[in-house]
């Protein structure tokens, strides 16, 4: 940088007082910090890198106190990057500013393949760190694995399961992949099944894979008990909260079996723990049956989830996970964003595969296009259906996809002649306790569906209250005119 970008930096200091997630501050009054291998592996190991600014004092409300000796200093600097593996090559920049010297070290992002970058003296997994906000955290043993196994394309979805034979395989499902693999293929055709094996990750060394066990395993899960799906109905919007009798979840399963049987389990609690609504469009008078969230999204996000996941003996003990929420769902799959793929990239360009044995299968299958179609059709059915562009997060060896329901209050729904509505001011002709309507709209919290529903129609005046004087007596009962 030059010295006129240092110094705008360090105007930008006294303005916000805080570290962030590219900027760190020494003080550097009495000497060169011994340990910097922390930030200088946090800023390698993050596309956008960091900068290092030396003679600011934290601990004395952020004042510029200035460095001891900048030539002495910058070689300290150098000294202690030459300490990581790989080595950081800094660019340096000293400015002076009131009398007082100040150094910036930029600390430049490491290419993909040549991280994580670590302090040599405590070894890859110890010296390792990643950019937690203002904070150097120690990566987990998962977070260098993930970057080994991209560096050296490992492919976990093929390797051995140790206990597991052609028996433990359905004959009739593999023996119907191996028809639809031949179609077409007349370099395949000739080979013997057993070659065909071998050849396509169904066996390695004469050993069932993992690909295999997912895809046409009688009960995957007595190899690994984990790789499954968990999912849940939350009485809430947070994990913990609890419904009217104590209980915290609404609904629970484990689902398991092959990744076509997993698929199918899932999408089958997903329906049936979600409303369906009926619109009557005003400009043609047609009537359509929604659900709560697109169920082509969520066939997606829930197949993305079960296909790009991660499978190493790192995640081995991780299922893939379902969490519905009054206000929303979330699904979960370990294993964070892989490869060179970023979370601004999604469905705009096309992703390394980290499974691509277990993709290409499933593609045979008819299962998935595998053309990286998937985060396309999310958004666009999200659009399709009017509602809150889905969430997409990568944290730390965990990806995961948030689906919001419509978050319109009944006041504005019947502005606009929402048939919801007039459905529910029909329901309360007969008067209804708080339960009642709470059933009626299908949710978990009768708190929510007062707040967001009934309360807006009292205020209106288009549902009154059986004991006015007394709103929250728990004998109310709320009737239409």
């Amino acid at each position: 940088m030059t010295t006129e970008e240092l110094y705008e930096i360090l105007n930008q200091i006294q303005k916000i007082k805080c570290e962030t997630q590219v900027l760190e501050l020494k003080s550097a009054g009495k000497g060169c910090p011994k340990r910097l291998y922390d930030t200088l592996s946090g800023f390698s190991n993050q596309d956008e890198g960091g900068i290092i600014v030396f003679g600011i004092d934290e601990e004395r409300n952020y004042m510029e106190t200035g460095v001891y000796d900048a030539q002495d200093l910058q070689k300290k600097i150098k000294e202690q990057c030459l300490q990581m593996e790989p080595v950081v090559r800094p660019l340096l920049t000293v400015a002076e500013k009131d009398g007082k010297n100040f150094v910036a070290a930029e600390i430049p992002g490491m290419d993909l393949a040549e991280r994580p970058c670590y302090y040599k003296g405590h070894g890859r997994l110890k010296g390792s760190y990643t950019r937690i906000g203002d904070s150097d955290e120690p990566m987990t043993e998962y977070e260098v694995y993930s970057y080994e196994a991209f560096r050296k394309k490992y492919q976990d979805d093929v390797r051995g399961i140790p206990r597991a034979s052609m028996a433990s395989l359905h004959r009739e499902k593999l023996a119907d992949y191996i028809r639809k693999l031949k179609d077409g293929k007349p370099n395949l055709a000739h080979l013997t099944d057993a070659e065909i094996y071998e050849l396509m990750g169904i066996t390695r060394d004469g050993g069932v894979t993992l690909s295999a066990g997912l895809l046409f395993g009688l009960y995957p899960q007595s190899y690994f008990p984990q790789l499954c799906v968990t999912a849940v109905v939350v009485p809430g919007k947070e994990v913990g909260e609890t419904g009217e009798m104590g209980e915290r979840f609404l609904d629970n399963e484990r689902i398991e079996g092959s990744i076509p049987e997993m698929l199918s389990g899932a999408l089958q609690f997903v329906r049936r723990n979600m409303r369906t609504k009926t619109i009557i469009h005003s400009d043609s008078g047609r009537r359509e049956d929604r659900t709560d969230y697109p169920m082509a999204a969520v066939r997606e996000a829930v197949l993305n989830a079960l296909v790009h996941r991660d499978y190493s003996m790192h995640t081995e003990g991780m299922p893939v996970q379902i969490l519905m929420f009054e206000d929303r769902m979330e699904i979960h799959n370990p294993g964070g964003l892989y490869g060179r793929l970023r979370l601004n990239q999604l469905g705009r360009l096309q992703p390394d595969t980290r499974n691509p044995v277990l993709a290409a299968a499933l593609e045979v299958l008819g299962i998935t296009e595998n053309r990286y179609s998937g985060i396309p059709t999310i958004r666009r059915e999200f659009a399709r259906y009017g509602m809150e562009a889905p969430e997409f997060t990568d944290e730390r060896g965990r990806f995961c996809v948030k689906f919001y329901k419509e978050r319109r209050k009944a006041a504005d729904m019947v502005q606009d002649g929402g048939a919801e509505v007039y459905n529910l001011i029909a329901f309360c002709r007969t008067p209804r306790t708080r339960k009642e309507i709470c059933d009626y709209l299908g949710l978990s919290s009768v708190s929510y569906a007062m707040q967001v529903y009934i309360m807006p129609l009292v205020e209106r005046g288009m549902i009154r209250l059986s004991i006015p004087d007394k709103p929250k007596s728990p004998k109310q009962l709320y009737y239409s005119c």
